[in-house]
């Protein structure tokens, strides 16, 4: 049900908050256009781009002494599949903040970017930062 958790995410700051209907309905227009510029299965889409966008070791604060330094820990599957769906929808609502394309658009470009792992997609970009530095906090 990994459609039915990306849906819920997209319900999120404020105004949106509870607009189940709203979320469905981008949803549903996002997989027509991702199939339409693709040409593939939509799900297959999301599933690639979320499997891509999923950081896979992240940095935690570890606190000893008064001293705060970060550690590099990995990181649980369901919390790369939680993350990912958070940054790709953060990516695309992002993207289609004071803009003329709607969110189903941005969220189309955005999966199909992940999907591929080019790295003009948000989630990626922001997936090599967080792997980056926790690269550095080894």
């Amino acid at each position: 049900p990994i459609v039915e958790r990306f849906t819920n995410s997209l319900m999120m700051h404020g105004r949106n908050n509870g607009k189940k209907l709203m979320a469905v309905r981008i949803v549903k227009h996002t997989f027509e256009l991702i199939h339409l510029l693709t040409g593939e299965n939509p799900i297959q889409v999301l599933v690639n781009a979320v499997s891509n966008a999923g950081p896979r070791e992240d940095s935690t604060r570890v606190g000893s002494a008064g001293t705060v330094r970060r550690q590099a820990v990995d990181i649980s599957p369901l919390r790369r599949v939680n993350q990912a769906v958070y940054l790709l929808t953060t990516g695309a609502r992002e993207a289609a903040f004071r803009n003329i394309k709607t969110i189903s658009e941005c969220l189309a470009d955005e999966l199909i970017n992940a999907s591929r792992g080019s790295s003009n997609s948000y989630a990626i970009k922001k997936k090599d930062e967080l792997e980056r530095v926790a690269k550095s906090n080894r």
